[in-house]
């Protein structure tokens, strides 16, 4: 059994933007597949070619796409019964940056897709990401942060256009 400590940097702006402006221009920039259509689509291809169009025309102008998106606001609103608890969660990522880095560093997998969280809070609306570099840090793979530096700069770039 193997244990170890994964120190994670996480990158934060505060916006004075309305949620739903945020969240829209998130969403606006990544691809949204419809996912169940997506994984059908992408285990039924024959060749990397294939699967690598598939991927590209789901993608977003930031070439990337949504997973998924959790709405955790809706719980938390349903106990304050009350309206004010916006948050959510977007699992988003692009599967062929993902290859890259997991082809050398297994672990990878563990961290992508990667979550970008959009809450609103008294001080405004706070988007936020753990950065990938920092999750690679400590497996001495140069080739592995420098697709997760690169990914970091296009999910930092996005996030400061969001909350701008």
């Amino acid at each position: 059994m193997t244990i170890a400590k994964v120190e994670v940097e996480r990158f934060t702006l505060t916006s004075s933007k309305p949620f739903d402006a945020v969240v829209a221009a998130f969403k606006s920039a990544v691809g949204q597949p419809d996912t169940v259509e997506f994984f059908k689509e992408t285990r039924a291809t024959n060749s990397f070619t294939d699967l690598e169009r598939i991927v590209k025309r789901s993608l977003g102008r930031t070439d990337l796409m949504l997973f998924a998106q959790f709405d955790l606001g809706d719980i938390l609103r349903r106990e304050a019964e009350s309206g004010t608890s916006r948050i959510m969660r977007f699992v988003v990522g692009n599967p062929l940056i993902m290859k890259e880095m997991v082809k050398h560093v297994p672990d990878a997998g563990s961290y992508a897709p990667v979550t970008v969280l959009v809450d609103e809070r008294a001080d405004g609306v706070h988007v936020s990401y753990d950065k990938m570099e920092s999750y690679l840090m400590n497996y001495g793979s140069p080739e592995a942060l420098a697709v997760a530096r690169a990914l970091d700069a296009k999910i930092t770039t996005l996030l400061h256009e969001c909350a701008s």
